[in-house]
C-alpha cells in the first residue's frame, strides 16, 4: 500500500469518516508534507469567519511539518493518543520537547518554531485570533526554495 493518503498505516478515508460523521457539514482539511504523504487531518468545528477572535479545530496528526505562526497562538488539548511537541527558541537558540497525555494541553505562542509528532493522535486546537492560512509559515518549503536556489 502506498504511503500517500496513510497516517501511520490508518486509511486516511476512515479517519474523514469519523470526522464527517462526528461533525456533520464542518470543513475537513488533510495536510500533506511535500511528499505528497497525508500528516495531519483538520477538521474545522468553530471557524474564524463565525468570530475572529478565536476558532477550534479537531487535529488527527501523525506529524506536523516545521513550521511557526506570526501573530496566532495555538492551544492543544490531547482527546486521544499522545503528543510530542517540538519546540525551538530562536532567540535562546534552544530547545524542548513536551509529552502530552490525553486530556493535557500545551500552548504555542507566535513565533516559536514547532514540529508536532503522534499517531493518529486526536487533538482540540484553539487559535487566538482565529486560524488564517496567511499566518502558517511552513519551514520546510523555505527552506526547499532555499535550497534550490543555491
Amino acid at each position: 500500500m502506498s504511503e500517500i493518503g496513510i497516517i501511520r498505516g490508518v486509511n486516511t478515508t476512515e479517519i474523514i469518516k469519523k470526522l464527517k460523521k462526528k461533525y456533520p457539514g464542518k470543513a475537513i482539511i488533510e495536510n500533506k508534507n511535500e511528499a505528497g504523504r497525508t500528516t495531519e487531518i483538520i477538521c474545522e468545528t468553530d471557524p474564524t469567519d463565525l468570530h475572529p477572535g478565536y476558532s477550534t479545530a479537531i487535529a488527527v496528526i501523525d506529524a506536523s511539518t516545521p513550521h511557526y505562526h506570526k501573530i496566532i497562538s495555538e492551544t492543544y488539548r490531547v482527546l486521544d493518543g499522545e503528543l510530542r511537541i517540538f519546540k525551538y527558541f530562536s532567540g535562546r537558540k534552544s530547545y524542548e520537547e513536551k509529552v502530552l497525555e490525553k486530556g493535557e494541553s500545551l500552548t504555542i505562542y507566535p513565533g516559536e518554531i514547532h514540529v508536532n509528532k503522534g499517531k493518529e493522535t486526536w487533538v482540540e486546537v484553539t487559535s487566538k485570533p482565529g486560524w488564517m492560512r496567511g499566518d502558517y509559515i511552513n519551514l520546510e518549503v523555505i527552506l526547499k526554495k532555499y535550497l534550490m536556489r543555491s
